[in-house]
C-alpha cells in the first residue's frame, strides 16, 4: 500500500505486499484443509498495494490531522442521514413512491440479495464476484489518476493491485463504487441508444440495481471489519468517515433519479435547513458551557 514518501534512512525491509498476499493464499489453503475451518470466519484482504517502499508508520502529526478531519466530517454524516432518511420517508409515505413499481423491484431485488447472503448459497462465487470487482475498481481509478498497474491477482483469499500511484479516493472507491451496479446502469444506457427499452425491461433494471447495490453494501460491510489494509492507509476513523459519507450520497442519487417526488434541488435545500439547525443547535449548546 502507499502511504506517505520514501524515507532515505528508514525503509521496509518485509517483502512487497503482493508477496505476502501470496504467502497469505498459501497459509489459508492450508487451514482450508483442516477440519472443520468455515470460510465466513476467515480473514479476507483485498486491497492496493504500492510498488515504492513505504515508511513504517505515519507521524502524529498525520494520524491527528486525519483524525481532527475525521471529527469535521462527522457532522456531515450526521446531517445529511437526517436530510435523507426525513426526505425518503416524506417521499415514501406522503407521495406514495412505496407503491411504484419501480421501489418494489429494485426492493425485491435488494431482499433476494439479503436471503441469498444469509443462507450461504454459492458463497465462493460471490465472495470471488465481490473481490474481483474490489480490485477492478481500485484499477479504473487508479487509471483515472494516471496510475500504471504492474501487478494484480484475485482469488476467494485475497485480492490486490501493485500500482505505482495511490491517494485515498483509488484507496476507498471499492468500499463506496458499487461496481456491477454501475456497468449494469451503463449496459442498459448504451442499449437504450439504439432500443426502446420496453417497461418490462426497465423493471428488470431496477431488479438488478437493488440486487447488485445490496451485493455491494453486504460484502462492504462483511470486509471492513477484516483488518483491510486500505482503511490503515488513510487512518481508519477518517476511511470510515469517507466510506459512509460516499454511501450515503450514492443512495441518495439513486433515490433522487428513481422518484419524481425527490430532487437533488430539494435535497440539497433540506441539507441546508438542517446544517443551519444543527449550526444553530452546537453554538447554544456552546455558549451554555461557556457560561
Amino acid at each position: 500500500m502507499l502511504g506517505s514518501k520514501t524515507s532515505s534512512n528508514r525503509r521496509r525491509a518485509r517483502p512487497s505486499f503482493s508477496e505476502a498476499i501470496r504467502l497469505a493464499e498459501a497459509r489459508a489453503r492450508v487451514r482450508a484443509n483442516r477440519p472443520a475451518n468455515r470460510r465466513r470466519h476467515k480473514s479476507v484482504h483485498a486491497s492496493i498495494a504500492g510498488t515504492m517502499e513505504l515508511d513504517d508508520t505515519p507521524s502524529i502529526l498525520l494520524r491527528m490531522g486525519r483524525w481532527m478531519l475525521a471529527l469535521v466530517l462527522l457532522p456531515f454524516c450526521g446531517v445529511t442521514s437526517w436530510t435523507f432518511f426525513s426526505q425518503f420517508s416524506s417521499v415514501a409515505l406522503d407521495h406514495g413512491f412505496w407503491r411504484s413499481s419501480a421501489f418494489w423491484y429494485f426492493a425485491t431485488g435488494g431482499l433476494l440479495m439479503v436471503g441469498w447472503f444469509a443462507t450461504g448459497l454459492l458463497w465462493n462465487a460471490f465472495l470471488y464476484l465481490y473481490v474481483l470487482g474490489h480490485e477492478l475498481t481500485h484499477i479504473v481509478f487508479i487509471w483515472l489518476f494516471r496510475g500504471r498497474i504492474s501487478d494484480w491477482g484475485v482469488s476467494v483469499d485475497g485480492g490486490y493491485v501493485t500500482t505505482d500511484k495511490s491517494n485515498i479516493v483509488i484507496a476507498l472507491a471499492p468500499y463506496f463504487m458499487p461496481l456491477w451496479a454501475a456497468l449494469i446502469v451503463g449496459i442498459y444506457a448504451l442499449v437504450g441508444c439504439f432500443v426502446d427499452l420496453s417497461p418490462v425491461v426497465m423493471k428488470s433494471l431496477y431488479g438488478l440495481i437493488g440486487f447488485f447495490w445490496a451485493f455491494h453494501l453486504l460484502w462492504t460491510l462483511w470486509m471492513i471489519p477484516r483488518d483491510q489494509p486500505d482503511l490503515r492507509e488513510n487512518g481508519t476513523f477518517l476511511s470510515l468517515m469517507i466510506i459512509y459519507l460516499a454511501n450515503l450520497l450514492v443512495l441518495v442519487v439513486l433515490t433522487c433519479l428513481a422518484s419524481p417526488a425527490m430532487d437533488f434541488r430539494t435535497f440539497a435545500s433540506g441539507w441546508l435547513a438542517n446544517g443551519q439547525e444543527v449550526r444553530e443547535a452546537a453554538e447554544m449548546a456552546l455558549r451554555r458551557v461557556l457560561r
